[in-house]
């Protein structure tokens, strides 16, 4: 069969303009995700109340811990997707499209149940008190009912940028982003059903946009698409999506753990309301952290591809223009943090105490946010060519070996301060590890970069 001209321009157009093709839609993409997060928390701290943003605050970790399993399905079933396209392996690349469908319905159906059956002890063993509990209840309650809904929308989503559909994987996540944006206060201030209809909200919206990735993948024009005989699990397919996509899942679950750490601590040495200020400085820190993701994803087919045709120089070209493009991103996001904190707390609060912490912690948190794009792209390029032990010890290395014993350590001589300092110094010292571990892999590869 012939090659769609689609994934030939992957190992011959110039890098930067592919670059541009392919991260330009998931940036795009990434940023409407990340400013949803924003304005539902936006809607939720105006709308029903301060602890209220403190209880959506705890559903963090518990979603993150949820996305983990579907990361390592979405992400290493693309990476893996990309890698044998460049092979040229295409009845196996069909059959990974079926393989992630089954696989996400079951880990769906599987995780969904037990969170269910087990939210309230879950809350609270992830930093829920009496006063926040019903929140984060009310809101978990109705997205993991959805669970498989949310696992195959990011999971085809991924599928989408590793067939070369990026622009349809951009226009996905922004149908999902002007649905919930239209719903949310629809639901909360009309209807009145205030957190939980926030996440109504969200599982319609992906609900929506499920189905028309669906009608995406039945084009019997696309190359890449559903088709008898690809749904039966092959076990070298699941295998190598597992440990490939190994790293996110590590990423995705020691955040959790990280997150269980600091509420824990928060609500040892401060209150409610110093887990709510967390809660809103993190989310406007992820909105820069997004868009970096969005040009991992932009990244990740270009490098995918290049890697499995043993082409070093494109794939080296590839990391470094990514990466400069992602220092210019959190740089600017930095300088937004630490010149306007105050206008941007106002917009999720009117509680002059909680804006007076929050602009407070603001300032620490984002101090060190321009150095952490770098590593968050040389962890991602580590995964798309499928070097999988180094890409888990930078996922593990941050959050595990540097961020917790900080967490555990600094809050006993700074009190509160110390949590939110614990976050600046993880990514210092892992940042240098990232680069030590980058300038390790550059000699062995010994390919010289075209830029």
């Amino acid at each position: 069969m012939d090659e769609n001209a689609s994934f030939l321009e992957l190992g011959t157009k110039p890098v930067g303009r592919l670059l541009l093709k392919y991260a330009t839609p998931a940036v795009i993409a990434m940023t409407a995700s990340s400013l949803y997060n924003i304005v539902d928390a936006i809607f939720i701290g105006q709308g029903v109340g301060p602890l209220a943003i403190a209880g959506i605050s705890l559903t963090f970790p518990v979603m993150q811990m949820t996305a983990a399993f579907g990361a390592m399905i979405g992400v290493g079933a693309s990476t893996l997707l990309s890698i044998k396209l460049g092979e040229r392996d295409y009845d196996t690349a069909r059959r990974i499209l079926g393989n992630v469908v089954v696989l996400n319905v079951i880990m769906g159906l599987v995780l969904g149940t037990l969170m269910l059956c087990f939210i309230d002890p879950i809350l609270f063993f992830f930093g829920a008190t009496e006063l926040t509990v019903s929140y984060a209840r009310d809101f978990m309650m109705v997205i993991m009912a959805g669970n498989v809904i949310t696992h195959l929308y990011f999971g085809l989503n991924a599928m989408l940028r590793a067939a070369s559909q990026p622009r349809n994987a951009m226009m996905a996540t922004i149908y999902s982003v002007i649905l919930n944006v239209m719903l949310c206060p629809l639901f909360i201030y009309v209807f009145g059903w205030g957190i939980r209809g926030a996440a109504l909200a969200t599982m319609l919206s992906q609900a929506t946009v499920v189905v028309w990735q669906f009608h995406l993948f039945n084009n019997k024009r696309e190359f890449i698409r559903f088709q008898r005989g690809i749904y039966k699990l092959k076990k070298r397919i699941v295998k190598a999506s597992f440990m490939i996509g190994m790293s996110p899942f590590l990423i995705n679950l020691t955040g959790c753990t990280v997150a269980i750490f600091i509420n824990k601590s928060l609500l040892i040495y401060g209150n409610d309301l110093d887990v709510a200020s967390y809660g809103m400085c993190n989310r406007v820190a992820f909105f820069f952290i997004m868009i970096v993701l969005g040009l991992c994803q932009g990244m990740q087919p270009i490098v995918g591809y290049n890697y499995g045709a043993r082409n070093t120089q494109r794939v080296h070209s590839t990391l470094i223009k990514t990466i400069i493009c992602a220092t210019v991103v959190v740089c600017i996001g930095g300088l937004v943090g630490l010149l306007f904190p105050r206008q941007l707390i106002r917009c999720f609060t009117t509680d002059e105490h909680l804006i007076e912490l929050s602009v407070h912690y603001v300032f620490i948190l984002f101090c060190t946010l321009p150095i952490i794009g770098f590593q968050i792209v040389v962890t991602n390029y580590f995964q798309s060519i499928g070097v999988v032990k180094k890409s888990i010890f930078l996922s593990l290395s941050r959050q595990l070996i540097f961020l917790i014993p900080a967490v555990v350590i600094l809050p006993h001589f700074m009190g509160v301060d110390g949590v939110f300092w614990s976050i600046p110094v993880g990514d210092v010292a892992a940042t240098f590890t990232t680069a030590i571990l980058l300038w390790l892999e550059m000699r062995r590869t010994k390919g010289k970069v075209e830029i």
